[in-house]
């Protein structure tokens, strides 16, 4: 299995299911008469980042960690979202990066040296290891954190929410 087919069916997947978990809060804010704001601000701890900035760390992980990978710069997004229809719309351009790529982009990446500048220091990784260590993890943690956000705060939400279809 290469690095695209363990990386980009994966990231497309969970921000489609990202998007629709989105969609719903939006319409249980709606529901309850409760600004949108609200929800797109909120956090499971006050030391956490909220909901928004969840959204775009785990967009920032799939455009990045996948365009490194590929040998290629990712696009660049600026960090304004405020609104569900804003992180509705960084998500599809997300998406549209990702179905952007091919395959071929990949070939001979699980042994790229991947250089990371982390608190003054640098990380090297193989591109195999950086894929399945740092980059997966990062975007799976700031996906599900979106997710127990919004359930935490009572938008009706199941597992199967998250994982999607395959």
């Amino acid at each position: 299995m290469s690095l695209y087919e363990v990386a980009v069916p994966t990231m497309k997947r969970t921000l489609t299911s990202l998007a629709a978990i989105l969609a719903k809060a939006e319409a249980f804010a709606e529901e309850k008469k409760i600004d949108p704001s609200v929800l797109v601000n909120a956090r499971l701890a006050p030391d956490m980042f909220p909901l928004k900035r969840q959204i775009q760390i785990a967009s920032d992980s799939a455009r990045r960690g996948t365009a490194q990978l590929a040998g290629i710069e990712a696009p660049v997004m600026a960090d304004t979202e405020e609104t569900f229809a804003e992180l509705q719309s960084r998500i599809s351009a997300t998406i549209a990066f990702l179905e952007s790529l091919t395959p071929a982009q990949f070939e001979g990446a699980e042994t790229k040296v991947i250089t990371l500048p982390v608190g003054g220091a640098e990380l090297k990784f193989d591109g195999l290891t950086y894929l399945m260590s740092y980059v997966m993890g990062n975007f799976a943690f700031h996906s599900v954190t979106a997710y127990n956000i919004l359930r935490h705060n009572g938008v009706v939400l199941g597992k199967m929410d998250y994982l999607g279809k395959p």
